[in-house]
C-alpha cells in the first residue's frame, strides 16, 4: 500500500515539473518577453547576450552543426548581407550546438569559399558555442523526445530594448530567407517607431502602410489633397509612403 502512494506522489511530482518546464518553454515565444541572456565563448571572444550589444536590433539564428551544408550556404549569405544589416542598426549573432574549436574552423573554411562568384567575403558577426544546449534550452529549442540538435534551427528577432519580436523556425534541409529576415525586421523597426502602423500582407520597405486607429480629425480630412491617408474600407486605411 505505502508502496503505492509513494508511486502514486512521484507520478503526480513528475507531472507537475513537466507542466511547470513545459509553461517556461511557452512563454518564452511569447512577442514582447525579455530575451533570454547567456554568456558564452564565440569567435569573438566571451559575450555576454544581449548586454554586449547595446541599443541594437540582434538577430540570433541557431545551427545545428558547424559545416552542415545549408547552414554553410545561409552563414555565407548573411556575410555577404552583413553590411546592410548594419545600416539597420542590427548585429547578427550565430549559435552553433558545438565545441569551440569546431565554430572557429568553420568559420576559417567558409572564408575561404567563392559564394555565387562573390568572391571571398569575412565573416564579421560572432558563431557561439553551444555544445551542451544550455542556449538552445533557454530559447525552448530542444525537443525532449529527440536527443539530437536537428530541431536547434530558429532564428530570433529581438529589439533594443531586448524584447523578442519575431521566431522563425526552419527545418535542416531547408534555409532561411534572409530577404525575409530582413523585410520582417524593417517592418518591425517601423511599428517599433511608431505602435499605430502595421504593414499588409507581402509588404515591402518604401510601400504603403497601415494605420490600425485614425483620430476624428484624420478620418474628417480623409480624402483631402493635404492627407496621406486613403481606406479601402471602414476597416482598411493606408498611409501613403512615397
Amino acid at each position: 500500500m505505502k508502496k503505492a502512494v509513494l508511486l502514486a506522489a512521484l507520478f503526480s511530482l513528475s507531472m507537475v515539473l513537466a507542466w511547470t518546464q513545459g509553461k517556461k518553454t511557452k512563454e518564452i515565444f511569447m512577442i514582447g518577453v525579455e530575451a533570454p541572456s547567456f554568456v558564452a565563448q564565440s569567435t569573438d571572444g566571451e559575450i555576454d547576450f544581449p548586454g554586449d550589444f547595446g541599443l541594437t536590433w540582434k538577430i540570433l539564428i541557431a545551427q545545428p552543426k558547424a559545416f552542415t551544408p545549408v547552414c554553410s550556404s545561409e552563414l555565407l549569405e548573411l556575410a555577404y548581407q552583413q553590411e546592410s544589416f548594419d545600416d539597420l542598426n542590427a548585429r547578427l549573432i550565430i549559435m552553433v550546438t558545438d565545441e569551440m574549436e569546431q565554430g572557429r574552423s568553420w568559420k576559417m573554411s567558409l572564408e575561404e569559399i567563392d559564394y555565387k562568384d562573390r568572391g571571398r567575403m569575412r565573416i564579421n558577426f560572432p558563431i557561439v558555442e553551444d555544445c551542451y544546449f544550455r542556449i538552445a534550452n533557454l530559447y525552448g529549442m530542444t525537443n525532449p523526445n529527440k536527443k539530437s540538435a536537428q530541431c536547434i534551427r530558429g532564428a530570433f528577432i529581438i529589439d533594443p530594448d531586448n524584447k523578442l519580436q519575431s521566431v522563425f523556425y526552419y527545418p535542416t534541409g531547408i534555409g532561411i530567407n534572409i530577404d525575409e529576415l530582413k523585410r520582417t525586421l524593417v517592418a518591425l523597426q517601423k511599428t517599433y517607431e511608431n505602435q499605430n502602423i502595421a504593414t499588409p500582407a507581402n509588404w515591402l520597405p518604401g510601400e504603403d502602410v497601415m494605420i490600425q486607429v485614425i483620430s476624428a480629425i484624420e478620418r474628417d480630412n480623409m480624402g483631402k489633397p493635404d492627407s496621406d491617408l486613403y481606406q479601402l474600407s471602414w476597416f482598411m486605411t493606408f498611409r501613403k509612403e512615397k
